[in-house]
């Protein structure tokens, strides 16, 4: 078949080129040998280029002068490598979900444009993808392979002129690079032969944009690989596939394929999976890994504890002489190989103080909206690297747009992934490279940092966290990632108050045991770091004894409390503020453990102290008159407890405002006063006009608001309006099951609650069978000592005698008030009610 050349050109030197008839190969799709020619770098290992690295390195300067090839027309001989395509790695993975969206991607090329460029971050194994390709091509006997290292736009070049030649495309001449390598692409264009061209690691989006092969015949197909997320690489029939991590399968795969097929079956053992994990699943971190293993010959449980060692360097855990598989690079250098050119871009000088910021967060994402706030604009103004604006030394401040911008750069350079479709986690940082940041970090940048960070993640908190759960959550692990990353110097920085709040949204979220562990940790390093008698340390034991208070771990709550005020009233005196917060918390326990008469006499004390102090009209002194109402309510002086309630309304009416949270707040106290004294009336007018106004201000599934819906239920209940307090409960128990989920305490308490409407409405086979499942799951959560599971457990005995079963039902009490004699008291509330029902029931049983 003779080649359909294009007409020279007027003009056009040099004789006409001969055509070259070609020679067919015996097999088209055999695996014949092919002729192998390597050109310029070719020789480059896989995944290697030559550009400037993380630390600033020279790069391998290539020489642009034109190379003179002077060659006579010659007979090609089929099939031809031009380049040398990288060996696959050891152990290579097929992957074969990517391939599939690879050649998914390929079926949808447009016409005879076949492009697909593979594009990801340093190391997840886009060349070696691209050499996989590449080999199948020439074992299925493709014409032409051509592979193009495309660090540098001349080594393309240059590697297209030395081919135009190999394949005597017409017009090369072997006098002008650029025009023998437009001579190739002319070739390929046109040309039936089946090829496949490979651009690996391009990094001149621009430079490259006129060096894209293209088929017209269909035969042809460009397959390019890239750090690099720049629209400039896609369009015109260019398709991109992104190329991410093995996934967890694949990495466990390859370390047990790569040690066993070493001989070392041995180094494998349970762990081989969290090591995968730590290691990020990235591919060059597994082959480097891998090798150190066998080189020290390490057991997996040994490695990762010596991996999980944050104070080793990644060039110890993961050192250059394990590159077994010819990456050329050390892998930190190779993770952060784009972060020079992102620091050059504009907005200049930003990447790199950027990177490190987004380093010491969570890898799994943080939200977008922390990129605006003030302290990481001022952290960031202060670590610019570009230059100082001319009229004085001090940096050109940081704005929001540029903060979008550099994280578009760093995304760019695959550095990082932003994307606001995936709030609040947008920003993501995979692990290792994050931990190479990390190192880049300065040991006096870390306290600022860290500051600038904790003060940015309070700045966005919601407060109340409960109606957005996934954000809260989010900047929870946030911050427990921060400590991990800063550490003492997020301690010695007004930035721990993060850490403070993070366990109170864990209070807030009813992870009862989560918030305990987590209060005892901060109850264990505080006073390590900071000193017995700091003011935090007293914060961190005053958060654990609340996260015992809430877990009903009532005794362990009062002894903290205790001992906390004790220590202050000696540090600070009787009258300090932070004391009387003390005694006020320590009062909440008394009552909650049922010493009623001793939180009445704290809480007395306390605002009378306030009154002196602060004022009688001060919002804390108001809060004060607040809870000592409530203790009266529990004590039973329902009287006492009314006419302080509506009090403190009109003072806080005046002061605060009638739609203030917490006057509303105080208002729903009133309203239970009322139906606890029987005027359920007016208890019920008043709820409904709070939670109208909590609606309107709050929002009708604010955890206020709720709880305000409960109480309205609870009254329905008693007004005997039992539909309507079911319907309520309904309402509420799906509300919170959707924002604080099924085992959160609230939703629990209002599936008790629920049970009592259904025991009012005679549904008492549906009563027993949900409380037996609240019971379950507040025992699970809760513990079974807890005050709110023996409330349960008095509802359950209830029932029992009201269907009946009436041996069951004393069993149930006997145990119920055993348990509450000794954990609330004889006194208490609930022990004195729960004797009351088992004597109705040894009276209706009778002798």
């Amino acid at each position: 078949m003779t080649p359909r050349w294009p007409r020279r050109r007027k003009g056009d030197e040099g004789p006409v080129p001969t055509a070259v008839e070609d020679t067919v190969p015996a097999s088209r799709h055999g695996s014949a040998e092919s002729q192998q020619v390597s050109v310029g770098d070719g020789g480059v290992g896989a995944g290697r280029d030559v550009s400037h690295n993380a630390f600033g390195q020279g790069s391998q300067v290539f020489d642009n002068r034109q190379t003179h090839i002077h060659h006579a027309p010659c007979e090609v001989t089929w099939p031809l490598e031009i380049g040398a395509v990288p060996a696959l790695a050891s152990a290579f993975q097929p992957r074969s979900a990517l391939r599939e969206r690879v050649d998914a991607v390929r079926v949808q090329g447009v016409g005879a444009v076949l492009t697909q460029v593979l594009s990801g971050g340093g190391g997840v194994g886009k060349s070696q993808l691209a050499a996989a390709y590449a080999s199948e091509a020439l074992h299925d006997g493709t014409d032409l392979v051509l592979w193009a290292p495309a660090v540098e736009v001349q080594q393309v070049v240059t590697l297209y002129a030395q081919a135009a030649a190999l394949v005597s495309a017409p017009g090369a001449r072997g006098d002008d690079p650029e025009r023998d390598a437009r001579a190739l692409l002319s070739w390929l264009a046109t040309t039936d032969r089946r090829w496949l061209v490979v651009l690996d690691d391009i990094t001149d989006p621009a430079g490259i944009a006129g060096w894209w092969p293209a088929s017209r015949t269909g035969t042809g197909w460009v397959l390019a690989t890239t750090r690099l997320a720049d629209a400039a690489l896609t369009g015109n029939g260019r398709k991109r596939v992104l190329v991410d991590v093995y996934t967890p399968d694949e990495a466990a795969d390859y370390l047990c394929a790569r040690l066993t097929d070493d001989d070392a079956e041995h180094l494998l053992d349970e762990t081989v999976e969290d090591l995968a994990a730590a290691l990020g699943h990235l591919p060059l971190a597994l082959g480097h890994a891998a090798a150190y293993m066998l080189n020290q010959d390490l057991p997996c449980a040994q490695y990762l504890a010596l991996f999980n060692d944050n104070n080793r360097p990644l060039k110890h855990v993961l050192p250059e002489a394990a590159d077994a598989d010819g990456y050329g690079r050390q892998i930190a250098t190779t993770l952060l190989l784009s972060l020079d050119a992102a620091q050059q871009t504009e907005p200049a000088g930003l990447a790199l103080a950027a990177l490190q910021f987004a380093a010491h967060l969570d890898p799994a994402g943080h939200p977008h909206a922390l990129w605006g706030t003030p302290t990481v604009l001022a952290h960031l103004t202060e670590h610019r690297t570009s230059a100082r604006k001319a009229s004085d030394d001090a940096p050109e401040p940081v704005t929001a747009e540029e903060t979008a911008a550099v994280l578009r750069v760093l995304h760019r350079y695959a550095l990082i992934s932003s994307d606001r479709h995936q709030e609040p986690r947008a920003v993501r940082i995979h692990a290792l490279t994050a931990r190479a940041a990390r190192e880049t970090t300065s040991t006096e940048m870390l306290t600022s940092l860290a500051k600038a960070t904790a003060d940015a993640l309070m700045h966005i908190w919601p407060n109340p966290d409960q109606p957005h759960p996934a954000l809260a959550a989010t900047l929870r692990t946030n911050t427990d990632q921060l400590h991990q990353t800063c550490g003492n110097h997020l301690w010695r920085s007004q930035g721990r108050q993060a850490l403070y709040r993070a366990g109170r949204s864990l209070l807030d979220a009813g992870l009862l045991s989560a918030a305990t562990v987590y209060g005892e940790r901060l109850n264990d390093l505080s006073p390590r770091i900071l000193g017995p008698e700091h003011p935090d340390t007293f914060q961190a034991r005053t958060y654990l004894a609340h996260a015992y208070w809430q877990a009903g771990r009532t005794d362990e709550a009062t002894t903290l409390q205790e001992d906390v005020l004790a220590n202050l009233e000696i540090i600070l005196g009787p009258e300090h503020p932070d004391t009387l917060t003390a005694r006020n918390n320590l009062a909440s326990t008394y009552w909650q453990a049922g010493r009623t008469d001793e939180a009445t006499t704290l809480q007395e004390d306390v605002l009378a102290n306030l009154e002196i102090i602060l004022g009688p009209k001060h919002p804390d002194t108001l809060t004060a008159r607040n809870n000592l109402a409530s203790t009266y309510r529990q004590a039973g002086r329902t009287t006492e407890a009314t006419t302080l309630f509506e009090a403190v309304i009109a003072d806080q009416e005046r002061i605060l405002g009638p739609e203030h949270p917490h006057t509303l707040k105080t208002r729903n106290n009133l309203a239970n006063a009322y139906r606890q004294a029987g005027r359920t009336d007016e208890a019920i007018t008043l709820l409904k006009a709070v939670i109208a106004d909590q609606e309107r201000i709050l929002g009708p599934g604010q955890t206020d608001t709720l709880k305000t819906c409960n109480s309205l239920a609870a009254a329905y209940w008693q007004a005997g309006r039992t539909d309507e307090a079911t319907s309520l409960q309904d309402a509420v128990i799906a509300e919170w099951e959707r924002t604080l989920g099924p085992e959160h305490p609230h939703t629990l308490t209002a599936r008790n609650n629920l049970a009592t409407n259904y025991q009012q409405a005679g549904r008492t086979d549906e009563a027993i069978t949900l409380l037996k499942a609240v019971i379950a799951d507040q025992e699970r959560i809760l513990r079974p000592e807890h005050p709110h599971t023996l409330t349960a457990r008095n509802n359950l005995a209830t029932n029992y005698q009201q269907a009946g079963r009436t041996d069951e039902a004393i069993t149930l009490l006997k145990a119920v008030i055993a348990d509450q004699e000794r954990i609330l008291g004889p006194e208490h509330p609930d022990t004195l009610s729960a004797r009351s029902n088992l004597a109705h029931i040894d009276q209706e049983a009778g002798p």
